[in-house]
């Protein structure tokens, strides 16, 4: 069997999301939340991946609609 690579997906997607204006929109996290539930499991690779993600966010820019969508995917995720 071969090892998922969506990690991978997800990384270089979220660096397109960022290079843009440097945020993360709700609608670009959620597209790559999409990536790693694709498949039914997030692996290990995939929420390393995703916390890295979150925790490049600037908490002084957090809406409450990203707020809001950070839990749900920390409850979708496992992260």
């Amino acid at each position: 069997m071969s090892e998922n690579r969506d990690y991978l997906e997800i990384a270089f997607r979220s660096i397109e999301c960022f290079s843009d204006d440097g945020k993360l929109r709700v609608d670009e996290l959620q597209k790559l939340v999409d990536v790693a539930l694709r498949d039914g499991v997030v692996d290990a690779n995939e929420k390393r991946v995703l916390r890295n993600i979150l925790r490049r966010l600037k908490t002084d820019e957090l809406t409450p609609d990203m707020l809001a969508k950070i839990d749900a995917v920390r409850a979708a995720t496992g992260i």
